[in-house]
Formats: structure tokens, sequence, C-alpha cells
């Protein structure tokens, strides 16, 4: 159960990543739910690490959102066709 109700909230915040990040990024449902856990992971430990993330509070879905743009923002630099020469 804890499985999918990670899918779940790696689906929302990586939804919300995509809304915020700027272009096209591309990928289905599965990539979103994909690099929102993947985000909320990151997003998550490096709060913990810098000590502005407790367990108490919403600052997990903070840092989620957080690690879920960064981790969006990166695989949209990645995927990126170039327009090659003209």
């Amino acid at each position: 159960m804890d499985y999918i109700i990670f899918a779940l909230v790696g689906l929302v915040v990586g939804a919300i990543a995509k809304l915020i990040v700027p272009g096209r990024q591309g990928g289905g449902i599965i990539m979103t739910a994909v690099l929102g856990c993947i985000g909320s992971l990151v997003g998550t430990a490096g709060g913990q690490a810098l000590g502005v993330v407790s367990n108490t509070g919403g600052t997990h879905w903070i840092a989620s959102i957080v690690g879920a743009i960064i981790v969006v923002w990166i695989y949209s630099l990645l995927t990126k066709k170039s327009g090659g020469p003209a």
C-alpha cells in the first residue's frame, strides 16, 4: 500500500512541477510519476540535510515540489531536441 501512495504522491508532485517549469517536457503519466517520485526523494533528503525539513508540518510537500521542479528542469534539458543546422 505504501508504494501506491508513493506513486500517487509522485504523480501529483510531478504534475505540479511540470506546470511550473516552462516549456514542453514530454513524457506521459508514468514519466510524470517517476520524475515526481525522484524529485520527492531528492527534495526531502536535501531539505533534511540542510535542516529545513522537519517531521511535522507541510515542509515535506514543499521540499518534494522543489525537488521535483529541479528534476523536471534537468529532465527537460536532457531531452531537449536541438534545432540543428538549418
